[in-house]
């Protein structure tokens, strides 16, 4: 049965890792074997939406092209196992963000129907029971549960508030498939970077473990962060990869110059200029405490 055109839209950000700090691996418990991390977290302005509608039947439908395996649907499936609503939900998916680019925009959608279906469903879930489950669908979940920028440690499920200043990021989408996997997995990845003392956090620190790992296997990704890197002014924020790839920016304080070297972007490349959030656009309206 085809589902009827949605009305309710909700959002679905990207994020950033200002860097990403590789600590070690896990040797014991559920999470053996998974990397301890350390990273700052930037909400982006750069959005997928969500279409969610409240089904009286307890069905989980999907419209669109990403099938019924996809995060927004398993989300759904998840929260309804764990509290045992009644209720079900229409659901529908926009995607801006590029899949598989390091701005976790599966994870976001999943964080987004989990919140709002908290909310139509009237499960009245905190957000540490909402982050818990989301944890069990991806590391990257928990963030956008909780709502803001944030330092995150251990495999990325524990979160510290951080204030960040205004920003404005110049993002390059390399038209490349990375797998997480695949570069976590490198022989040469380095596993014993010190964790920083943070807060405060400056703008420019740290780096990206995993980026020469994703430069060396993917030289799209190399030549989308040397353009970057060549153009930007001396002493400024170094550009560098998000997450494990493929999307790497860079940082300004002034829109004007994101928009200026925007404009000189080749015609072979695609990117776009998002703006540093200081929190999810549901925070205020979905935040159960």
């Amino acid at each position: 049965m085809e589902i009827a055109p949605f009305r309710e839209w909700y959002p679905a950000p990207g994020k950033l890792n200002l860097f990403l700090h590789v600590l070690g691996r896990r040797l014991e418990g559920p999470t053996a074997g998974m990397h301890e991390l350390q990273t700052v977290f930037r909400l982006i302005d750069r959005s997928d939406r969500v279409g969610i509608r409240v089904r009286a039947d307890g069905e989980i439908r999907f419209a669109g092209e990403f099938g019924e395996a996809n995060l927004c649907v398993r989300a759904a499936r998840l929260l309804k196992t764990a509290t045992g609503a009644r209720q079900g939900a229409d659901l529908a998916l926009e995607k801006t963000l590029p899949v598989g680019g390091g701005l976790g925009g599966g994870s976001s959608d999943a964080a987004t129907v989990l919140w709002v279906l908290n909310r139509l469903w009237n499960l009245h879930l905190a957000t540490g029971e909402l982050m818990e489950l989301g944890l069990r669908l991806g590391a990257d979940v928990p963030v956008f549960l909780f709502g803001r920028n944030a330092l995150g440690e251990g495999v990325g499920e524990r979160l510290k508030a951080l204030d960040l200043g205004p920003a404005w990021y110049l993002v390059l989408a390399p038209q490349v498939p990375v797998s997480t996997k695949e570069i976590f997995s490198d022989a040469s990845l380095t596993r014993d970077t010190k964790p920083l003392k943070i807060p405060p956090f400056l703008s420019g620190q740290g780096r990206n473990d995993l980026e020469a790992s994703a430069l060396r296997r993917y030289p799209e990704i190399a030549e989308h962060l040397a353009w970057l890197k060549e153009r930007s002014p001396r002493g400024s924020f170094l550009p560098r990869m998000t997450g494990s790839g493929s999307c790497v920016f860079a940082e300004f304080a002034r829109r004007e110059d994101a928009d200026a070297l925007y404009k000189e972007l080749p015609a072979a490349m695609r990117g776009f200029v998002a703006r540093g959030l200081e929190h999810h656009p549901l925070h205020d309206w979905a935040h159960f405490q």
